[in-house]
């Protein structure tokens, strides 16, 4: 081979040397490239992956709060039904007591509620009906304690029973209703704390 011939060999032999270190450097590069952008996405993913863990979590942790809350409200609709129903139970007892035990406490409430003045008195047509004899003489007797005096009107009102009083065109609302209506807190209360503690 001529020395010419050498010189192409080698200047080949250098430039194959050389395009293979570059296409080399190139594929390390790329490589590298590739690598970055698998790093990049593989975090990107792991990111992505963690947002959703969290806003599952999240919903999660909201779910089970509106659960709760409905649970507590479902419980605390039943007890006030429980405690509405024994109310209305105590009140249907009240107004079916046998006469004797009616009548007696209509006194109780005269003896409470009677003013020291002159009035009048009316029960409903079905008390009026039922009203023992001697009733009358209570009315009288507890109206006369309480330094006052009432009249038993003839005239029934329209009442379920209890009474109303009436002192100078004021009227005193004792219906059995009325006395539940006004003590329906308290008694509700007295109710939750022996049925639930």
């Amino acid at each position: 081979m001529s020395g010419l011939d050498r010189m192409k060999a080698r200047i080949l032999e250098e430039a194959e040397q050389s395009a293979a270190e570059i296409l080399g450097k190139a594929e390390e590069e790329a490589g590298a490239v590739v690598r970055a952008a698998r790093e990049e996405a593989g975090a990107k993913a792991m990111e992505s992956a963690e947002r959703a863990k969290r806003a599952g979590e999240e919903t999660r942790e909201r779910t089970e709060a509106s659960l709760d809350m409905r649970r507590k409200q479902a419980y605390l609709a039943a007890k006030q039904e429980i405690i509405r129903d024994v109310l209305r139970t105590a009140y249907e007892k009240i107004m079916n007591l046998d006469d004797e035990r009616y009548f007696g406490l209509l006194e109780k409430m005269l003896r409470k509620y009677a003013a020291a003045r002159e009035g009048v008195i009316y029960f409903s047509k079905k008390d009026l009906r039922r009203m023992p004899e001697e009733f009358e003489r209570k009315i009288k007797a507890a109206a006369a304690d309480r330094g006052g005096s009432l009249t038993l009107s003839c005239d029934p009102a329209d009442i379920d029973g209890g009474f109303i009083l009436v002192y100078g065109g004021i009227e005193e609302n004792c219906t059995i209703k009325a006395v539940f209506d006004s003590k329906k807190d308290e008694l509700s209360d007295q109710i939750n704390r022996l049925l639930f503690g």
